[in-house]
């Protein structure tokens, strides 16, 4: 049987353009091994892209999130405050989370703050079975609003692994998204 991140990766075979599995999967695919349950499994992909995905999973039906609710997503271009995407295969009731990124100038832009970026080459890494993830510092970022336990716990997985620049680049990151937040002051004692 599958993990649920072989079967995104088969649906994805044909899709040319960047992506990569994001969330708790993303950070499990880093550290190599499943680290802890998972309800659900998302992805990431390029804002610039939406149609061509939509194109290729032509089999899906998809809802916009637009203000907490689920809304048919119809020929329309997806901008901002839209982000996320929900699919259900039509036939066999697969469910997918797109979530959409911003790039401009070979730079990804943090939606929730646009003074945050890092190189969009570095975006998505891959794994040793070749399944493209969101670059883990990416995840945390996202995760560092309203930390749950299994957020924290996604962060104590990777906190070690992840080189000394990408630490540098999270803490100041995380001191312009939410200062003041307890991962600051870790990833300072992992620096000194």
């Amino acid at each position: 049987m599958l993990s649920p991140f072989e079967k995104v990766a088969n649906w994805m075979e044909a899709y040319d353009r960047p992506w990569g599995i994001a969330g708790g999967w993303a950070i499990d695919l880093f550290v190599g091994q499943v680290t802890r349950e998972h309800s659900d499994i998302e992805i990431a992909i390029l804002r610039e892209d939406q149609h061509g995905l939509k194109r290729l999973l032509h089999d899906w039906s998809f809802k916009k999130v637009v203000k907490h609710q689920f809304v048919d997503w119809g020929p329309e271009t997806l901008e901002l405050p839209i982000h996320e995407l929900h699919g259900t295969h039509q036939g066999y009731g697969d469910q997918l989370e797109l979530l959409l990124n911003e790039v401009i100038n070979d730079q990804w832009i943090f939606r929730r703050d646009p003074r945050i970026s890092f190189p969009s080459s570095l975006l998505f890494l891959k794994s040793p079975q070749e399944i493209p993830f969101l670059h883990p510092v990416i995840v945390l970022l996202y995760k560092a609003n309203n930390t749950r336990e299994k957020d924290h716990a996604d962060f104590l997985a990777v906190k070690d692994l992840i080189g000394k620049e990408d630490q540098e680049w999270l803490c100041d990151a995380l001191k312009v998204h939410v200062p003041g937040h307890l991962w600051i002051s870790e990833l300072q004692g992992e620096l000194v």
